[in-house]
């Protein structure tokens, strides 16, 4: 059977799955996200148009390739990097659906080997720049450690963090990484000051556990969903991917946290196609 990512074109957003939780630290469950915030997306519960009046309904662009069981052992890294590679290499823009916030490693691995490093705005309530978390340098609290020392991005933006203990201080000092913390972040007048290409990464967790219980690390003080949906909407540099990790069905109420994923999806894919066309 052919594989759907030889049909891409350029321009074309690929929508990819990524199911895999082996690096979570807390509990399991963000494994089986993808399928739970496809669910959301297409239940009818709501359209799929854009704040900014794109429909995506059987949108020619946008291409979802499914959901792919990522290796749960040190296949992984390799694995998503060359699945993105392949997306990449064909002119499309990957859009992913974690998983754990681990897989982000791999996937700037193949996006810096296509477009050198980028600008990475990161929305989480944790700084995730562990040099290793419970001896694992892989875990979801180490991406943007590894991210940075092997120089895949000229800059990490992060907005939401409200965890940053005294190691990660250092570890940001270390990489020169812009922190917005939540107790001094006014949402309404943040513009990103972002160059480009730029890679956005969001953990759920970035928002209030009101708005979004399904996650396994509950983080009072964090954004609403409008004011995510405003930093969103006001990105200026063109997108070159993106993510959406960290979601545990597990853990959800009443599936509200997938229709905010979905919602998520929705309005990053816009801001995605949007960038394709310049």
């Amino acid at each position: 059977m052919t594989d759907p990512i030889t049909q891409l074109k350029t321009g074309d957003l690929a929508l990819i799955g990524l199911s895999s939780d082996v690096n979570a630290s807390f509990m399991q469950g963000p494994a089986g996200a993808p399928p739970a915030i496809r669910a959301a997306l297409y239940s009818g519960a709501c359209n799929l148009t854009t704040e900014s009046g794109l429909d995506l309904e059987e949108h020619p662009a946008l291409v979802d390739l499914g959901d792919r069981e990522v290796p749960s052992d040190a296949g992984a890294v390799p694995y998503i990097e060359k699945l993105v590679a392949a997306v990449l290499a064909r002119g499309a823009r990957p859009l992913i659906l974690g998983g754990d916030h681990s897989v982000t490693y791999p996937v700037l691995r193949a996006m810096a080997a296509q477009h050198g490093p980028v600008d990475i705005l990161h929305l989480d309530a944790h700084p995730d720049l562990y040099d290793a978390y419970e001896g694992n340098r892989l875990s979801h609290a180490s991406p943007m450690a590894r991210i940075m020392e092997e120089g895949l991005a000229r800059r990490l933006v992060q907005v939401g963090i409200r965890t940053l203990n005294a190691h990660q201080q250092r570890q940001a000092d270390r990489f020169g990484v812009e922190i917005h913390p939540m107790h001094r972040f006014d949402a309404r007048s943040f513009v990103p000051d972002l160059a480009g290409p730029v890679y956005l990464s969001f953990d759920l967790d970035a928002l209030d556990p009101s708005a979004a219980p399904g996650v396994s690390h509950h983080e009072p003080g964090g954004l609403t969903v409008r004011e995510a949906l405003g930093i969103l909407q006001r990105i200026e540099a063109p997108l070159v991917g993106a993510d959406i990790v960290e979601y545990n069905p597990r853990q959800d109420l009443n599936a509200m946290t997938a229709m905010v994923a979905a919602k998520l999806l929705k309005e990053i894919a816009g801001k995605l196609l949007a960038s394709g066309e310049n």
